[in-house]
């Protein structure tokens, strides 16, 4: 028997059909859900609700993922926040920059809820190691 733990998740998606997919893998799993589907919009939930971690496509209206990510890290109110990157590009190249922008997990698409929780866990676990 396993414990998923599950608190609230912010999902940056600017395409709905995305967001209602993810929205639903993590709802089966208990997962609060709040939805930002630009940067900007991200940035200023990410401060004021502080999720408890946030999943975010590259590809988004205002700032690359990987730019949100890098500003969210460096700032002291959402850094020990675990940021899973999601992307379709599967290249190490992409990998590595995810990283150097501190994001805790990079998932590639396309991906199975399994591999989205795996990926939502592993990073909360380590920021709870790190803590």
């Amino acid at each position: 028997m396993s414990i998923t733990w599950a608190g609230k998740i912010l999902i940056v998606e600017d395409s709905l059909r995305e967001w209602r997919i993810i929205s639903h893998y993590l709802g089966d799993w208990g997962y609060k859900i709040v939805k930002a589907s630009s940067a900007k919009e991200a940035l200023e939930i990410a401060l004021e609700e502080r999720p408890d971690a946030i999943v975010t496509n590259v590809v988004i209206p205002g700032m690359s993922g990987f730019e949100l990510c890098r500003f969210l890290k460096i700032n002291l109110t959402s850094q020990k926040v675990p940021i899973v990157v999601c992307s379709n590009k599967n290249q190490a190249v992409d990998r590595l920059w995810a990283r150097k922008q501190s994001a805790d997990v990079y998932l590639t698409k396309p991906y199975t809820p399994e591999d989205l929780l795996s990926a939502i866990q592993s990073a909360t676990e380590w920021n709870c190691i790190l803590s």
